[in-house]
């Protein structure tokens, strides 16, 4: 069995999501014949790494229209959630683009260390608010989990190494009709949306293994997920 995850390594509720996830697949019985696959997804393609970027709530205040506290809030709400699975979240991180950290995960996943690097960037980008805009702190980040420091530096030098590999990825998004992540494909027949609880992991895994026919599955509505360049914040529309 395979599950692809498309997410973005800003995406709060990707952080979160997987977390969920890999909670909901240790609790499948089948879990050791389970690969997993992790597929890049941009929120903002127009986003540069830029080493002054602006800080998330001042992007978020922004992007929203509401004020700078209320933006704060808003964060803080997230960080609850993310509490609530064992992670830590920091609320004082710089907005960036994403596509270089994509390329170095797909460089990861040639090494088969994949999920390491990219649990490694979500804990850099959110649990240590590190400047993911830095290359050095890139290298950093994917070093700590295997990958070969020069090798990571010589992928982000070089602008069209592992592009493809993100544009192909973008483009099944697309073609799959993915337009928010976290989002989580079973098999090429289900599909998983936002960041579920871990439960309905367990019971999506168990029904793709039962082969049943099933496309979507069932489970909240409204479970937050980030989508077209903004993220699914609670209380964001609240004034």
């Amino acid at each position: 069995m395979r599950v692809e995850i498309w997410s973005d390594i800003v995406c709060p509720w990707c952080y979160i999501g997987k977390a969920r996830f890999e909670q909901g697949l240790a609790a499948f019985e089948g879990r050791d014949g389970v690969e997993v696959v992790h597929r890049s997804f941009e929120l903002d393609a127009s986003a540069r790494r830029e080493p002054d970027g602006k800080p998330v709530t001042e992007m978020l205040a922004g992007k929203y229209g509401v004020p700078l506290e209320q933006a704060k809030a808003m964060e803080a709400r997230v960080a609850d959630a993310a509490a609530g699975e064992g992670l830590t979240y920091r609320t004082d991180r710089l907005h960036s683009g994403t596509f270089d950290l994509h390329r170095v995960v797909h460089l990861a996943k040639d090494r088969g260390l994949q999920d390491a690097v990219l649990g490694a960037f979500y804990r850099a980008n959110f649990a240590e608010a590190k400047p993911i805009a830095d290359d050095e702190a890139v290298v950093e980040a994917a070093a700590s989990a295997g990958l070969d420091a020069d090798e990571v530096r010589k992928v982000l030098a070089d602008p069209t190494a592992y592009a493809d590999a993100v544009r192909a990825d973008e483009a099944e998004a697309q073609a799959l009709g993915i337009s928010g992540v976290p989002f989580f494909v079973i098999d090429r027949k289900y599909g998983i949306s936002g960041g579920q609880p871990a439960e309905v992991f367990t019971q999506a895994l168990r029904q793709a293994a039962a082969e049943n026919p099933l496309q979507m599955v069932s489970a909240q509505a409204d479970a937050p997920a980030c989508e077209d360049g903004a993220c699914d914040v609670p209380g964001a529309g609240a004034k």
